[in-house]
């Protein structure tokens, strides 16, 4: 399989710059249009403003694509036959040289192949609401078990269940914790009445990457940070109208993974973005760097105001 790896995102890693891998599936399936080009653009530019590289992924003509044009973005966010990729799905797309938006689980899994080992996404997959019964589980979480990538979120999607999904998470062996917050946020809510294991700085969570990989586990970690107050919505005004979307959906007669889409698109335009406290991004050691002059299987987390 070769990967085709834009200019700015090669030079980025050939000089030991930070770059953060973005997935494609929130412009394709996640955002209605227009709005969702926009928004992409919007994301792309925000890794800029840290100082990183942004790699949005995905397939394009039977091509992995790592990091885009913003003709290109534009493209795809037009595009109505773009696949939902997730790992399993990649090689089909592929061969049938297809266009294909990837999922968290396919975005790390390529991004590791290309060097890069920090993702940045909204929302985590999941365990979906009456999973114990579908096993409707977002692919994510075990992609997460088996790849080395830190995946920095606003916490899990607030459509899933968020309980069950840390069960999966804490049977899967993968770490969640919570940057400057001890609760899981669940997208839209700070709040979610769930514990994590808070990290209370940059460096606490340099440590904790860094002790991972010496340990040699084969996973990777979540990282979760919560919308500002500013920005967060009540959790009883989330549940309302997930409840609401939800049932929207199934007299629609939509089921599995076309019903995250339809809960998007009868989402209220009016509902806040969530955004992070702070910026959380990545950046491969240098040989003055606390790290030492090789260069580990992640990289260092560095922050910016």
């Amino acid at each position: 399989m070769t990967i085709h790896i834009s200019k700015a995102v090669q030079r980025a890693l050939d000089e030991g710059q930070a770059v953060v891998a973005l997935e494609s599936t929130l412009i394709c399936h996640g955002i209605p249009r227009p709005r969702n080009a926009a928004l992409a653009v919007a994301i792309e530019d925000a890794v800029r403003r840290t100082g990183a590289e942004p790699a949005t992924i995905a397939l394009l003509d039977g091509r992995v694509r790592v990091g885009l044009e913003r003709a290109e973005i534009e493209d795809l966010a037009a595009a109505t036959d773009a696949a939902k990729c997730s790992t399993r799905d990649l090689p089909r797309v592929l061969a049938t040289r297809g266009t294909g938006a990837t999922t968290v689980a396919a975005t790390i899994f390529l991004a590791r192949r290309a060097g890069i080992g920090v993702m940045a996404t909204g929302g985590l997959g999941g365990v979906h609401l009456d999973g114990e019964s579908s096993l409707d589980i977002s692919a994510d979480l075990e992609e997460l078990a088996c790849t080395r990538a830190v995946v920095v979120c606003s916490g899990i999607k607030s459509i899933l269940d968020a309980p069950r999904t840390l069960e999966r998470l804490e049977t899967l062996g993968v770490p969640i914790v919570g940057y400057r917050c001890a609760e899981l946020p669940c997208f839209y809510s700070a709040d979610s009445g769930l514990p994590v294991p808070p990290v209370k700085g940059l460096g606490d969570l340099c440590r904790l990457v860094e002790a991972h990989d010496a340990l040699g586990l084969p996973g990777g970690i979540v990282v979760v940070q919560p919308p500002p107050p500013q920005h967060a919505m009540a959790k009883e005004m989330v549940d309302r109208l997930v409840a609401d979307a939800r049932s929207d959906a199934r007299r629609a007669g939509v089921r599995g993974a076309a019903e995250t889409r339809s809960c998007s698109a009868t989402w209220p335009s009016a509902a806040p973005a969530p955004r992070s406290r702070s910026t959380v991004r990545w950046r491969w050691p240098t040989p003055t760097s606390p790290a030492g002059s090789h260069r580990p299987s992640h990289g260092i987390l560095a922050e910016t105001a």
